[in-house]
């Protein structure tokens, strides 16, 4: 690939990326648009039309046999079963978390999630792939670590919502390190798995009388509907982009949704956020920062020499 080629490449990577991460920062002006939902039902619906725009995708791409072959080699091995159902479960519980805290007006506490959540797969690659910090990555970590410890000291109240969303979407990514699939199977098999059970909760729902689908309130409706586009685009740019581009902008691109999720909690929700907030967010921030940077040959030229150690990826 000559050299031209290797640029387009790399802008074009660069913009599908960032759009993916621009548009996970804009959620809630979407999820916003639907609060008076139960955030239960969103989800439900989250799930539901995700697979469905997903399998029309597929057809449209002509790639639904290649789905169809999957899923056959994929159900003769139980366990790959099993690992693609976690997965499933995880991500639909990091996506319960986010749309109850932005229907709740704790959007800033979505922001501080995702800010953390690169440094939590930090602590779950060395627990659990025993794989080893540099001394920047430590850093970035134990700042982070501060961060948190204070807002929990200060408000007495565990932050939960920043964590359940960070640990949620840590160990779905670390349970999608064990089964590769292509972007678009993968995530038709994801919201396959747990499509079943929004249905359920669905028709149990519309059985009841207490859905807020139905054609009395189009616009709910549709943008219940929506929301499986809204899901499943930011997904696949993010794949089609990421693979173009150095892991280390992904690292710096990443940033790109918590601080618009936060300044839109801040200035458009107005949101509190006091000085402890801010004290917290300094630490984390810089653990932030220094993460991203932790491999550059600057940082890596400039730590102690305390033992020489594999220093993990993003």
């Amino acid at each position: 690939m000559n050299k031209d080629s290797l640029q387009q490449n790399h802008q074009t990577g660069i913009i599908y990326t960032a759009s993916a991460y621009v548009m996970w920062g804009v959620f809630p002006l979407y999820w916003k648009l639907i609060d008076d939902v139960p955030s239960d039902e969103i989800l439900a619906h989250r799930v539901l039309w995700s697979f469905i725009f997903m399998v029309g995708l597929l057809l449209a791409t002509r790639e639904l046999s290649n789905f169809a072959y999957t899923l056959k080699h994929l159900f003769r091995n139980p366990k790959q079963v099993l690992i693609l159902f976690s997965a499933s479960v995880l991500i639909s519980i990091n996506w319960f978390i986010y749309i109850w805290a932005v229907n709740n007006e704790r959007i800033i506490e979505t922001s501080l999630g995702y800010y953390i959540n690169p440094l939590i797969s930090i602590l779950l690659g060395i627990i659990v792939l025993k794989e080893k910090l540099n001394f920047w990555q430590g850093v970035s970590v134990g700042l982070a670590a501060v961060g948190v410890l204070f807002l929990t000291f200060h408000y007495r109240e565990f932050p939960w919502v920043s964590l359940g969303l960070a640990f949620s979407f840590g160990v779905y990514g670390l349970v999608k390190k064990t089964i590769k699939l292509e972007a678009k199977v993968g995530l038709t098999l994801e919201t396959m798995m747990v499509t079943p059970i929004a249905l359920i909760y669905f028709i149990m729902l519309l059985s009841q009388g207490a859905s807020s689908f139905s054609f009395s309130s189009l616009n709910v409706s549709l943008l219940l509907i929506g929301g499986g586009i809204a899901t499943a685009m930011p997904l696949l740019y993010f794949a089609k982009g990421a693979p173009l581009i150095p892991l280390s902008m992904v690292g710096f691109l990443q940033y790109i949704a918590p601080t618009m999720t936060l300044l839109l909690g801040v200035f458009v929700y107005h949101e509190p956020f006091s000085t402890v907030h801010m004290i917290a967010f300094v630490f984390i921030w810089g653990g932030s920062i220094i993460f991203a940077l932790s491999k550059t040959k600057f940082m890596v030229s400039h730590q102690p020499k305390l033992r020489k150690s594999r220093s993990i990826g993003m």
